[in-house]
């Protein structure tokens, strides 16, 4: 495979890229431009008179051209450009709302221009608002094919993303380039559609589709030209997973005895284990789903090679106690036990159930957080570095380069979503160690889709708690309009009359958290001032981890009856009394964020009820949203539904990677692709390792370490 740098583009202005540009940007190569395949596609092969585009209006792009009769800047009611052409019979207005000093040259009065995008009514009568101009002769032939629109970095434009695409697809080396890697053996076997076409041919094809090509399965990526590319890169996916399978399974687990520790001696009873000790003193029995999974994971823990196991279950399933249990296992072992989580509110949650479950055993339960005082935290690291730390839980401040822990067996990774890829990817290498590898548990209350689980998580054995425990109240999801809002806090304090609690969760706005934090105090202004005999608490993520751990304290006990707060509660906070959540503008949250916020409530013995309310007007996609949450009470439903909406990157957390995971397959579309791409790493792996590598560098290229993540 060939990576010789392209020939330089020819006199490319400076303004709109360059060779330097393309490479710093990862298209330097014939083989990375030859990859960079369309967004979308613009039809340029057909042509409309002015009056033949107007009676199109509403029905999407259409192209016509004419010459430039008027040409203005409008300073009403703000500064803009506007175009007239016409034609013989027509004329049509173009306006932009930003445009440059030689855009407004290139469209001078006289210029024949030809047009295209979507007619609408404007102020001005029929208009394009910013649409494609290019300036040309009036019988400038048509192209031949379909246009491709690609995806563009600040600095370079796609007139120049097209040509340099062109030049790469001309090079002398695509031949190579785009040979074919995967023998027919092992082709015979796959999808029909996607074989239609040859790599080669089909990536020729997707650069420039003919005139007659089926525009909708090209924009739909549906096409069998798409199919070969997206089989080709999911098989390329599966291989890099199941090769870091194999690595895990060659290496060593955490041994039965550690020799140079000292044996852990079992308190009280000796002829009892501490699992068993730990069994006992719940107050509860486990349920039939916690008892599979423990099963699982115990068995995980005795292996020869690491675990690598993701434990999912909605919300309150119960995760936490059996994270314990396979704690208990490995202190028994005499190893030590890192419990992280993604917020201090979450980790300190964690903290106190393990101090509460693990102390009266005589098992050392510590505290290591970012926040923490410079000495307090030095203390801490002595503790880790020295083994009298048994269990740590905290933050990220775990995989500090000042921790090291003295022999760390045992690594649980809560919510393991809201950590971004890099971090995942560090947390794998500072927990190992010179001899061994620990075990890793993740836990996620987001549940995985099973697309998701079988593309991205198939280097992971999964557990899942698939039932409730006894107990849990169904919760009873309500829309309401925000005009209702003073029905509503009648209603809270109605509430609050029969002795229960409420959470008042404000709104998420990623574009200010100056005015989140204003919501959620003026919020807490209103409720203190009308719910005089019930004390209003107020928490938020600015506030320091002692005045966060006060005012948890004050609601888990009773003191406050009414929680104000932004969304540093979604995940962890389990107070049984609190029975009522009210979430304001529902309408700016996310499925997921939605679900695990309701999931608050619902943990005592009252009914208990979540609101949502909501401001008019609701697009389309949020008014499905509500209306599904208001229905659907199933965390997997839900987190299918928000697969389809978000996309897998940024339901991991890969969105800090920057990365793109998969840039031609679609989890929702493509699932019926897995399988097959699935088996065919199986044969290629086995038949024919020598083309590996070749196939990985081809589609995965650096990206290998974040498959794995």
């Amino acid at each position: 495979m060939s990576t010789k740098p392209l020939p330089k583009l020819s006199k490319t202005p400076t303004r709109i890229g360059s060779q330097a540009l393309l490479e710093k940007i990862g298209l330097g190569t014939p083989t990375a431009l030859a990859l960079h395949l369309p967004m979308r596609y613009e039809d340029e092969t057909q042509l409309w008179t002015i009056a033949e585009a107007m009676a199109q209006s509403g029905e999407g792009a259409v192209q016509t051209q004419g010459v430039v009769i008027r040409s203005q800047v409008l300073y009403r009611p703000r500064r803009q450009l506007v175009v007239t052409i016409e034609d013989d019979h027509s004329e049509l207005n173009l306006r932009w709302l930003n445009f440059y000093p030689s855009q407004q040259k290139q469209m001078a009065v006289g210029a024949h221009l030809r047009v295209r995008g979507e007619i609408r009514d404007g102020y001005l009568g029929a208009e394009m608002v910013h649409p494609t101009v290019r300036a040309v002769p009036a019988n400038a032939p048509l192209p031949k094919s379909l246009s491709p629109v690609y995806s563009v970095s600040a600095g370079i434009s796609q007139a120049a993303i097209r040509k340099a695409v062109l030049g790469a697809l001309d090079h002398p080396s695509m031949q190579m380039v785009l040979a074919e890697i995967l023998p027919p053996s092992i082709l015979v076997s796959a999808e029909k559609a996607a074989m239609q076409f040859s790599l080669r041919d089909a990536v020729m094809y997707l650069h420039q589709p003919p005139a007659d090509a089926d525009t909708n399965a090209l924009m739909e990526r549906t096409h069998p030209a798409w199919r070969r590319v997206q089989l080709e890169e999911l098989l390329a996916q599966q291989i890099s997973l199941k090769q870091a399978h194999e690595i895990r399974k060659g290496r060593a687990s955490p041994p039965s005895i550690l020799t140079d520790q000292p044996a852990r001696s079992l308190s009280p009873v000796k002829t009892k284990s501490l699992t068993h000790q730990l069994h006992e003193a719940l107050p509860f029995e486990l349920t039939t789903a916690q008892n599979k999974v423990w099963a699982q994971i115990s068995n995980d823990l005795q292996a020869s090679f690491p675990m690598n196991r993701l434990l999912q279950g909605d919300v309150g399933s119960g995760k936490t106690i059996v994270a314990a249990l396979a704690s208990a296992q490995m202190v028994e072992r005499s190893y030590q036990v890192a419990i992280m989580a993604p917020t201090e509110i979450l980790a300190e949650q964690h903290y106190l159930k393990f101090k509460e479950w693990f102390e009266p055993l005589g098992v050392s339960v510590i505290w290591l957080a970012g926040g923490m005082k410079a000495k307090e935290k030095k203390q801490a690291q002595d503790l880790i570095e020295s083994g009298q730390a048994q269990i740590v839980v905290g933050t990220h401040a775990l995989i500090q380069d000042a921790v090291h822990f003295a022999a760390l067996g045992l690594a649980v990774i809560d919510e393991q979503h809201r950590f971004g890829v890099r971090q995942r990817l560090e947390i794998s290498q500072r927990i190992g160690s010179v001899t061994y590898y620990c075990h890793q548990l993740m836990m996620s209350a987001t549940p995985i889709p099973r697309t998701l689980a079988m593309t991205y998580y198939a280097d992971l054995d999964v557990s899942v708690i698939d039932e409730l425990p006894p107990g849990r109240q169904p919760i009873t999801t309500k829309l309401v309009k925000d005009g209702r809002r003073q029905e509503v806090i009648t209603g809270l304090e109605q509430w609050l009359q029969k002795g229960l609690q409420a959470y008042w969760v404000c709104p998420l706005i990623e574009e200010s958290e100056a005015l989140q934090l204003q919501t959620a105090v003026d919020s807490h202004a209103e409720l203190s001032s009308v719910l005089g005999n019930y004390p209003v608490g107020l928490i938020h993520g600015r506030l320091k981890a002692e005045e966060k751990a006060a005012i948890m304290a004050n609601f888990k006990s009773g003191k406050t009856k009414v929680l104000v707060s932004t969304t540093v509660i979604e995940v962890g906070v389990d107070v049984p009394n609190a029975a009522l959540m009210v979430i304001e503008h529902a309408e700016r949250f996310g499925y997921a964020q939605i679900h695990q916020l309701r999931g608050r409530v619902g943990r005592g013995s009252a009914e208990s009820t979540c609101i949502l309310m909501y401001s008019e007007p609701l697009s389309l996609a949020a008014k499905e949203r509500l209306q599904t949450l208001r229905e659907v009470s199933d965390g997997f439903v839900i987190a299918e539904r928000d697969l389809a909406l978000r996309g897998p990157g940024e339901l991991l957390g890969a969105k800090q990677s920057g990365e793109a995971m998969l840039r031609f397959v679609d989890l929702q579309r493509d699932a019926w692709l897995i399988k097959i791409a699935q088996d065919l790493a199986e044969r290629l792996l086995i038949q024919h390792p020598d083309l590996v590598q070749a196939h990985l560098g081809r589609w995965v290229g650096s990206r290998t370490e974040f498959l794995k993540a």
